[in-house]
């Protein structure tokens, strides 16, 4: 049993767990840095606690401080969020001694699929297909160069450490290797603390398909669904949704059945996503395992009536999931947006600054999940993510229509953001008719998709 829960993260994430602690009649106290103190997971906490100046490595990355304010508080439990120390093994680790829960996978789950090169091996293992690539981190240009002959252009260049886009470059010749790989090396170190890099074949044009679990302490692994997370800028989605439109029965069965294996495969207990790309052929490959709450976890949500982080809580606990057929059966259609503080225009570079005037949309099937208000000030050090909308409807072009209509209504005054883009992809027939992929945005952006 959880009797206090310490929310070592910060924005719209803290707020959404904020609320399933007291929903479940849970006390939680909210972590925040000083750049943070008048947020609104802060202002809405019966309790919270400072932990430090605003640079992340001195704050919510800072496991003695999150500890420590954990243990001062009365918590005997953390929940880690997304980012940060949500995926962080070291952590777990010493929760385990300390005597908290970690509300997230055990730690030697976490070493297994943090380091995304040892994910593949054990992917590989448990029968998952996986896209072509070196068995370990690349340690210099001059074994770069031996592998990419073998594997053939061109190439992905990824972080062994981490996703999100960071650490990541394209190559598609040997040119543009030894760069690529210096690039993606010092992203990564910056990034997650580790430069190590792996290479994989890049596959053109794929959907990006994930896979939600859930699973307890008992054995028990399901397969919560999928959702289609193709519409990204910089490796990083923008527009997700579910189920995965046009997926055949059998593909969707092959992915859920694979996920449930790599679960098995590093006995996960918890909430978590397994992710794939689908090729054209309509061949799916395992690419990475995020041991944690997804940003799109909510039309996961939306179509099933599960509350996912009330069950994060619940698994940690030790409770036991026994859910049936009906229960995973999604209902409708869902989509969500993110609404973040970006210039569209300039490669969605982040911008910080104050949020003079702020509406969020309402209506009919729409669920919006925000930290910010009118006065909020965005700061510089870190995502730049200010909320998410979501649509439901009774299918897929009922809530494009919805979402579209949300998105008119939503005004943000102070900040750039990329609504009317998303706006522009919405209305876009190769969206509605299925037609994109991972590169889809890009290409619209460039002129490349009229």
């Amino acid at each position: 049993m959880i009797r206090k829960v310490l929310i070592a993260n910060r924005g719209e994430i803290a707020l959404r767990v904020l609320r399933a602690c007291r929903e479940l009649g849970i006390p939680a106290v909210v972590a925040y840095s000083e750049a943070d103190r008048d947020s609104l997971p802060v202002q809405l906490a019966d309790e919270a606690i400072c932990i430090g100046p605003a640079p992340a490595e001195r704050s919510y990355n800072h496991i003695p401080t999150i500890i420590s304010a954990a243990v001062v508080t009365g918590c005997d439990a953390i929940h880690p969020g997304y980012g940060f120390l949500a995926e962080n093994a070291l952590l777990a680790e010493i929760c385990e001694e300390c005597g908290i829960t970690f509300i997230g996978p055990r730690p030697a789950t976490l070493r297994a699929l943090g380091d995304k090169a040892e994910a593949r091996r054990v992917m590989q293992r448990a029968g998952l297909p996986i896209v072509p690539g070196s068995e370990e981190p690349v340690r210099d240009a001059s074994e770069a160069r031996r592998i990419a002959r073998r594997l053939g252009y061109p190439l992905l260049v990824k972080a062994a450490a981490g996703g999100g886009g960071r650490g990541m470059r394209i190559v598609r010749d040997e040119r543009e290797l030894v760069t690529a790989l210096s690039v993606a090396q010092r992203e990564a170190q910056a990034a997650f603390g580790d430069p190590s890099v792996y290479l994989e074949r890049y596959l053109e044009q794929p959907r990006h398909i994930e896979v939600q679990i859930l699973a307890d302490q008992h054995g028990n692994v399901y397969a919560i669904g999928e959702r289609d997370c193709s519409i990204q800028r910089r490796y990083q989605k923008l527009i997700e949704e579910a189920p995965a439109p046009a997926l055949p029965s059998k593909v969707r069965k092959a992915l859920h059945e694979a996920a449930v294996r790599g679960a098995r495969a590093v006995g996960y207990v918890g909430a978590g996503t397994f992710e794939f790309l689908l090729d054209r052929e309509g061949l799916f490959y395992f690419t990475e395992a995020n041991a944690r709450i997804q940003v799109e976890h909510p039309v996961t949500e939306v179509v099933t009536g599960l509350d996912l982080v009330q069950w994060q809580l619940a698994l940690a606990a030790g409770e036991r999931l026994e859910l049936h057929e009906r229960d995973l059966e999604p209902r409708g259609h869902a989509i969500e947006v993110r609404i973040t503080a970006e210039d569209a225009e300039r490669d969605f570079s982040p911008r910080a600054g104050r949020i003079e005037h702020l509406v969020w949309p309402g209506g009919p099937g729409i669920r919006v999940d925000s930290h910010v208000y009118a006065g909020y000030v965005v700061p510089p050090h870190y995502d730049s993510l200010l909320g998410k909308i979501i649509a439901w409807g009774i299918d897929r072009s009922q809530a494009i229509e919805r979402l579209d209509r949300a998105l008119r209504e939503t005004i943000v005054r102070g900040v750039p953001t990329p609504i009317p883009v998303l706006r522009r992809v919405l209305h876009h027939p190769d969206f509605r008719a299925v037609r994109h992929s991972t590169t889809f945005l890009t290409e619209l952006l460039s002129g490349q998709r009229p």
